[in-house]
């Protein structure tokens, strides 16, 4: 929707007629030239300098305005304040100094490409000032140079502005307690993170706590700009928000590590695309990692995928089966001699010659987990005895593919399973595992087949995803059904610690990146063993990467 400088008038008097022609004539409209929604252009700027009725507000860094700034800007230095909140005095005298009144229209800009103009509009939106009338110049300060433009050192003041603060624009505003509730509820909300792959996976250690608030989504400041320092066009960012799964209908909450960089995705979201349920939440990572609680962090994005022997003997051990209220399945996929000469207690046999012939058969499949009693609304724990074997990654795939709401893989290797308090079953106790016994739950389902798409393929050709197709390719060539993408070799045991657990995430996204695995792609993952195709894709959707693949022959 467009915006236009000025009200909309009924004119009912030729004086009236001939001030509005004036001021069209003088000051061209906004949105009407080079500008959407909140943005103007440069070159709309240039032709508006004179405007009595614009404020123009530079939120770069001191130092920076000092050296050169556009004609009449007025500088709000960010960092010489801090993000924090202050009294709403204080507040009203500030903007008053800046010259803000009401009907004023206001233009921010900053270097281009970064966060500080967006912060501020965000700031004036929670004190009250209505939201059509604040503008970012789209590019900053360096689109405003490269279009030729000139800058200042010269500072004036304004005359005193006329704007109060009635209230309090709390609609946009999150707290900690609303934040950490929708954390917890990932279909209604998405929690978009404006922090880099650094700081997401855990290489950077900033409040003493590594990673990020669980359930959050990465979507760094630089994925909203064009190499320009422009913002990307509608289209491209709905493109990448479907990608992540930000749906419309959902309500979106943007944060950071300190409240600053949450307020790029908080603009793009809800100002160029219109959406109204989005938040920012200023406390951020900050307030979250000071709570006293120890609200917890994630590394990887889907640590669920790996359950620890605590978990194992918590959610399936005796006392919950003996209760009826243990939803587990615990599915061992070594070979049958391995298994009966000892397992964990509970657990059911599915062979791995088994597995392999019928890895592409869903039907088979399901056949397959009915007689191992797997229930495919409760969760599907995966013991391979060496942590995430090609076994292993094959049932979890082959899982996901038939339907199955949960799985994980068990990490703990087989010698120590003991160590670890689990009570192991084998031939020589008299316990037949194939056969149920008082406690046991793994009795035959009848397990449905609710076939998943695109996740096993046969035909490259009959798929294609949001983005450019990279085929990651982690065995001894490449399948001859492949004749688009990227072509990226990567041996899946460069994604493994020497107990067959995965790397930390911050190891593996280092391990991506230099391989040129890019954070926007549909990933198909291919081997002439299944079995390592099937580790990679494992691996990704630890990582959180939504459009994995993996080809079969």
């Amino acid at each position: 929707m467009k915006k236009h400088f000025g009200k909309k008038f009924n004119c009912t008097t030729g004086l009236m007629y001939i001030s509005l022609v004036s001021l069209l004539v003088i000051q061209p409209a906004i949105g009407q030239e080079g500008s959407r929604s909140n943005l103007v252009s440069a070159e709309w700027l240039s032709k508006n300098l004179g405007n009595k009725d614009l404020v123009i507000l530079d939120a770069s860094p001191a130092q920076a305005f000092k050296a050169g700034h556009i004609t009449g800007a007025v500088n709000y230095d960010l960092f010489s304040y801090g993000p924090r909140e202050l009294p709403v005095p204080e507040v009203e005298k500030r903007y008053q100094s800046w010259g803000i009144s009401p009907g004023k229209k206001i233009i921010i800009y900053d270097q281009g490409g970064t966060m500080l103009a967006t912060r501020l509009l965000f700031s004036l939106d929670y004190y009250g000032f209505p939201g059509k009338n604040i503008y970012i110049l789209d590019g900053g300060i360096s689109k405003w140079k490269e279009s030729g433009y000139e800058v200042t050192a010269d500072v004036i003041q304004p005359a005193k502005g006329s704007f109060t603060i009635n209230r309090l624009n709390n609609a946009v505003k999150a707290d900690l307690p609303e934040f950490l509730d929708a954390s917890g509820d990932p279909a209604k909300n998405s929690l978009v993170e404006a922090l880099d792959p650094s700081w997401h996976y855990g290489e950077l250690n900033v409040f003493g706590r590594r990673g990020h608030i669980p359930n959050a989504i990465m979507l760094p400041v630089a994925d909203f700009y064009n190499p320009d320092k422009t913002f990307k066009s509608n289209e491209e960012i709905i493109k990448i928000l479907n990608y992540r799964g930000i749906d419309p209908g959902k309500t979106v909450y943007t944060h950071c590590g300190g409240g600053i960089a949450a307020s790029v995705p908080y603009f793009a979201i809800k100002y160029l695309l219109g959406r109204p349920d989005v938040k920012l939440f200023p406390g951020s990572q900050l307030e979250w990692a000071a709570d006293p609680r120890e609200l917890p962090f994630w590394t990887y994005d889907a640590p669920y995928l790996i359950r620890d022997a605590g978990w194992l003997q918590g959610w399936g051990g005796r006392m919950m089966r003996m209760y009826g209220i243990s939803n587990v399945s615990f599915i061992d996929v070594r070979s049958k001699e391995a298994f009966s000469k000892g397992h964990i207690e509970y657990a059911v046999n599915l062979s791995p010659v088994d597995l392999e012939a019928d890895f592409n058969s869903p039907g088979k499949m399901a056949e397959l987990f009915s007689v191992a009693g797997v229930n495919d609304s409760a969760e599907a724990v995966i013991i391979s005895g060496g942590g995430l074997t090609k076994e292993a990654a094959l049932a979890f795939v082959a899982l996901e593919k038939t339907g199955q709401k949960k799985i994980s893989v068990f990490m703990d290797t087989e010698d120590t399973w003991e160590k670890s308090g689990f009570k192991i079953i084998s031939v020589e106790t008299g316990i037949d595992a194939t056969k149920p016994v008082i406690e046991k739950t793994n009795s035959a389902t009848g397990y449905p087949v609710n076939t998943r798409n695109g996740i096993i393929i046969t035909d490259p050709a009959s798929v294609k995803g949001i983005f450019p197709r990279i085929v990651i390719e982690s065995g001894n060539g490449i399948s001859s059904k492949i004749r688009e993408g990227k072509i990226i070799n990567l041996q899946y045991t460069d994604l493994l610690n020497s107990d067959g657990a995965p790397k930390p995430a911050k190891d593996i996204w280092s391990i991506l990146s230099k391989a040129g695995v890019p954070e926007y792609a549909e990933i198909v993952c291919y081997s002439d063993d299944p079995g390592e195709a099937a580790i990679v894709y494992f691996t990704l959707r630890l990582m959180g990467f939504p459009d994995i693949k993996m080809l079969v022959d």
